[in-house]
């Protein structure tokens, strides 16, 4: 689990949340209580981003890939029963 540290401790300990994230992983720092950004060592990033998919490859493994989708798109002309 990630540790969480507010703005003004991850600044004065900008140190301890570097070697923080190359031990144990991402460090979430909030912004006047909200999760704002992350510090997570270069290996880590590394590995998130070899392992990125393309996203028509992801697309071609899912398991519907094979499921006959009709995706045909409708020609027909503009709908007038909606009201806006």
């Amino acid at each position: 689990m990630a540790h969480v540290w507010q703005l003004q401790e991850a600044k004065n300990k900008f140190s301890e949340v570097v070697d923080e994230a190359i031990k144990h992983g991402p460090q979430i720092i909030t912004k006047r209580g909200v999760e704002t950004v992350i510090v997570l060592s270069y290996a880590e990033y590394r590995k998130m981003i070899l392992n990125q998919k393309k996203i028509s490859d992801f697309f071609r493994e899912s398991p519907i890939a094979k499921v006959g989708l009709d995706l045909r798109r409708d020609k027909s002309g503009l709908r007038t029963d909606i009201a806006l």
